[in-house]
């Protein structure tokens, strides 16, 4: 369910509305430290430091091809929250098939990384996830853990 309304904010960040947003994501760099706490407090090492401010650990490279914008990916995921309280998860790939360029800005970062077959870590600032606007069982200003395993792309 996450990952259909992961799908869908782009399509709904980009409609006018009548009422002005309140909200202001927050800076990348203001969940450094939340994301480092993390790392250290689950023993994380072999991590990297994307340009973005996001974290990543690459378990598994992978081989072939890799993702872009317009390709669709087939993946096995969990998404958590700091606290490891898993929000959603899904380990059927076939059930999954996402155009990579319609998910969340950590996505389209993170999956081009490996190839398929690969499997990645994001740890991610809010503001390359949702933000400040909350989704689902998603809070504002969350910032999130997600595990992937990039079983297709098409």
């Amino acid at each position: 369910m996450v990952l259909a309304i992961i799908m869908c904010l782009p399509i709904l960040g980009c409609l006018k509305s009548s009422t002005p947003t309140t909200c202001t994501n927050r800076p990348v760099d203001q969940d450094e430290a939340t994301i480092l706490a993390y790392l250290a407090a689950n023993s994380v090492t072999g991590y990297v430091k994307h340009a973005s401010g996001m974290y990543y650990k690459i378990d598994s490279l992978g081989s072939g091809p890799t993702a872009n914008a317009s390709s669709k990916v087939y993946v096995q995921y969990s998404g958590k929250f700091t606290n490891n309280t898993v929000f959603d998860s899904e380990s059927d790939a076939t059930k999954t098939g996402f155009v990579l360029g319609t998910l969340i800005q950590a996505w389209q970062i993170g999956i081009p990384l490996i190839h398929k077959g690969g499997i990645i870590h994001l740890y991610v600032p809010s503001a390359l996830a949702y933000g400040c606007q909350p989704t689902g069982p998603i809070p504002a200003n969350a910032v999130l853990v997600f595990d992937i395993v990039l079983v297709d792309i098409v």
